[in-house]
């Protein structure tokens, strides 16, 4: 497809994803799928630019403002999207082939049209990040809210503050758990590699496999069959260091689609009990179609409204309780980059209250000598650690253990803190985690 087709389905698209709420990664695949006759090249080109932008939002504007001063007031909505996804391609992404030729069909504005040949030249040339300060200047080079940069810098220090910006604004790799139920490490890598794929082995899972390009793996007879799932490796060592051995009763609260609940079965080899509870029935649907490919026989799925609709039936029974709350996800903002600009401070403080009510009712489901598991895949202590401190000041009853033989096992010592294990994307190469074990005694 011409460059200049590209860039109006790119425009079309962003225009989508900057007024929605809803994940890019969803919009994107809608898109394409209603838009099949796109080829490959075509839909790389165009889901990179998205995230692109998305990753680099703040300092696109930025380069556009200081470009246009105010001349930004006269342009239309499509306008200013366009300018979003030239400035990304031509100035952060070095694209070649964009004259005016190729941009101006899809200019509305006289304006645009008229100054279109002077922006074009203009953003070959580099543009000076002026900051008031070191909060701005690091959200400026990293396009994150200053909001965000000055709650890291608080909370880490300036210096790795900025390491957690940049490795957020980088590029996730694509990460498949091998499902054990079904096969193992060496079959399943040597039958990827058969088909062309080029794989490395994870740091620190002994699951885990790194696919060094981006491929359809969802369209492989491997996937059909179960050998594995889609997993970043920092979530595949959360029930690694839970390690619940094949008698326990393990609860998955927050289950989801079912992700860790599917690992604990395969850890488990099929025995035992895992109970997987959500609000969300869709998901859970998920989980039922992920349990059928994946030969897991040993979970049982729960729709719930709340849990305290377990309580009747479940107190103190369980072995391990884990609660993966619903939190900001900052950690996975490599995954999600326009997720940087739809949460808030006032999300932090709704999802910290939703947090410590879950973790509180979920508590009387753990038997004596049981463990309460607190997770989350973000980076902030509001949604962290004053979560699990203002769980512990009301429940003398559990007290705060760490998996020490798991640790050392899995080689993550880097991320384990005095009390809890926190991995981080600049330390360990995964997603943000936070992880608390808390044993009843």
């Amino acid at each position: 497809m011409q460059l200049s087709s590209l860039v109006g389905h790119t425009q079309e698209l962003l225009g989508i994803v900057l007024t929605s709420k809803k994940p890019a990664d969803n919009l994107i695949d809608i898109y394409f799928r209603s838009h099949r006759y796109l080829g490959s090249h075509d839909r790389r080109f165009i889901a990179e630019t998205i995230y692109g932008i998305l990753r680099h939002f703040r300092r696109c504007d930025f380069i556009i403002d200081a470009m246009l001063l105010n001349g930004k007031n006269s342009l239309l909505e499509e306008d200013c999207t366009l300018l979003l996804i030239i400035t990304y391609l031509i100035n952060l992404s070095n694209q070649k082939g964009l004259t005016s030729s190729v941009v101006s069909t899809h200019i509305k504005s006289n304006y645009l049209k008229d100054n279109l040949s002077h922006i074009l030249t203009r953003l070959e040339q580099s543009f000076e990040l002026a900051c008031e300060s070191n909060i701005q200047s690091i959200g400026l080079k990293y396009s994150f809210p200053d909001w965000i940069v000055e709650r890291l810098i608080e909370q880490y220090g300036e210096n790795e503050a900025e390491q957690i910006c940049e490795s957020l604004n980088g590029h996730p790799p694509l990460t498949l758990r091998i499902n054990t139920l079904k096969t193992d490490l060496a079959q399943c890598r040597s039958e990827l590699l058969k088909n062309g794929i080029d794989i490395e082995s994870t740091s620190y899972s002994p699951f885990g496999l790194h696919l060094k390009k981006r491929i359809n793996i969802f369209s492989l007879s491997e996937f059909r069959k179960g050998w594995f799932e889609v997993q970043d490796e920092g979530s595949q060592l959360i029930p690694l260091l839970i390690d619940p051995k094949p008698t326990d009763k393990v609860l998955d609260v927050c289950s989801g689609a079912g992700g860790k609940a599917l690992e604990f079965s395969s850890i488990m080899k099929n025995r035992g009990e895992v109970y997987a509870t959500d609000i969300n029935e869709f998901r859970l649907e998920e989980l039922r179609k992920r349990m059928r490919r994946s030969g897991a026989q040993n979970i049982r799925i729960n729709h719930i409204q709340s849990v305290q609709e377990l309580e009747a039936k479940f107190k103190s029974y369980f072995d391990v309780v884990v609660v993966d709350a619903p939190c900001s996800g900052l950690g996975t903002i490599r995954r999600n980059p326009g997720m940087k600009w739809t949460v808030t401070e006032q999300t932090i403080r709704e999802l910290s209250e939703k947090q410590k009510t879950i973790l509180n009712e979920a508590s009387i489901l753990v038997k004596d000598g049981g463990r309460l598991v607190y997770a989350t895949c973000t980076i902030l202590k509001e949604e962290n650690e004053e979560v699990v401190e203002c769980f512990l000041q009301t429940h003398q009853e559990f007290q705060i253990t760490k998996p020490s033989e798991q640790i050392n096992r899995l080689n993550i010592n880097s991320a384990s803190t005095q009390k809890y294990i926190k991995m981080l994307p600049h330390v360990l190469g995964t997603d943000g985690f936070f992880f608390a074990v808390m044993e009843k005694r």
